[in-house]
């Protein structure tokens, strides 16, 4: 990049600062003025960005792979209910985008709709429709309006996930926008090479709970061979070697939430994440059976912590703590969440646009 490049691009994230503290003053703006304040800031962006020349990037989200996880974790939920509440159930499947069960008892019908509808109170994202097919069958599916919102969640967390990986590989300066429901908008001012960034996509980030094999030292497994259905990983920082399993007992795709945070005690930085239902009762069981026992939190074949279980662990949540830096807390809380999204970000389309010519 030419100097006179340089000094133009500076002056550009200046007034993109200036730009967005005065078009976006936070929590004060109602939703609708938010986004119409997001559409000019995206405008100023892309007008001012282009006369520097760099990559567009058009990415889809996994619209059908999200409907698919939310009716999977509905589902999930109303057996979790029926179990719970000992209600008498047949056929519980799921059917075009809903989840179709069979209760014969008007009460235990009843019960159903009456916790369900307990659960979504305040959360538009978990309102439903329910049909009475006859004859004991309902039918429970997500409102239009909790699907919408599901999307624009699966948008903004996939805009987070991709301003922190670009900032991981070292991209200074983007551009990073929804377009439309379900599509984003990348600008790369100065990166006249797409490829190189669209590859960092290309694959799923790996996320999986996995337990700690102590059969043999992960030293002598790393030289020898390791235990069948065995692997050795690094860790994160410090390179040391583990013996953990191949196998995931959880995976991305049981994260419902991740992002950085701090601990109680020590203060010192950290990575929260959650579980949704379907995670909460499996890290519960694994964890009661474990008791004593390491295992390992492992992004993209690194071991990021290790811990041992005390106890078993019910409440669905809990957090990630290895010595890290601020910076390094939001890195793997970020990678948490990409391993969770549903699905993959579709390639739309790359192009590269040179700087405008000097006038």
């Amino acid at each position: 990049m030419t100097k006179s490049l340089q000094d133009r691009t500076r002056r550009l994230a200046v007034a993109l600062g200036l730009a967005l503290a005065i078009a976006l003053p936070g929590a004060s703006l109602a939703d609708s003025q938010f986004d119409k304040m997001r559409v000019k800031v995206a405008a100023f962006i892309a007008d001012k960005m282009e006369k520097l020349g760099g990559s567009r990037i058009l990415y889809k989200v996994d619209s059908a792979a999200l409907r698919e996880a939310v009716t999977t974790e509905l589902r999930d939920d109303i057996y979790k209910i029926l179990r719970e509440g000992k209600i008498a159930f047949s056929g519980l499947a799921i059917q075009g985008g809903g989840v179709d069960v069979k209760i014969v008892d008007a009460k235990g019908r009843e019960q159903l709709t009456r916790k369900l509808a307990a659960a979504a109170e305040g959360l538009p994202a978990h309102a439903l429709t329910v049909t009475d097919g006859g004859d004991g069958l309902l039918r429970l599916a997500p409102t239009d309006a909790a699907a919408g919102v599901r999307l624009r969640d699966l948008v903004e967390n996939s805009i987070a996930m991709i301003e922190q990986r670009l900032k991981d590989a070292g991209v200074k300066l983007a551009s990073v926008q929804p377009e439309g429901t379900d599509r984003i908008r990348i600008f790369l001012p100065g990166v006249m090479e797409p490829e190189p960034i669209t590859a960092i996509f290309a694959r799923k980030v790996k996320v999986g709970f996995r337990l700690i094999d102590l059969s043999m030292p992960a030293e002598q497994a790393q030289s020898g061979t390791p235990p069948a259905g065995t692997e050795v990983l690094l860790g994160f920082k410090d390179k040391v070697p583990y013996l953990v399993a191949k196998d995931s007992a959880l995976e991305g795709s049981d994260i419902s939430y991740a992002g950085p945070g701090f601990s109680a005690g020590s203060k010192e930085p950290i990575a929260s994440f959650r579980f949704n239902g379907r995670g909460t009762r499996r890290f519960a069981h694994i964890t009661a059976e474990n008791v004593g026992k390491p295992f390992a939190i492992v992004l993209d074949d690194k071991v990021i912590s290790a811990p041992v279980i005390r106890e078993p662990i019910t409440g669905g949540s809990g957090q990630i703590a290895g010595n890290f830096t601020l910076e390094e807390a939001n890195s793997v809380a970020m990678l948490l969440r990409a391993g969770s999204l549903p699905g993959r970000l579709g390639l739309v389309e790359q192009q590269a646009v040179p700087p405008a010519a000097k006038p």
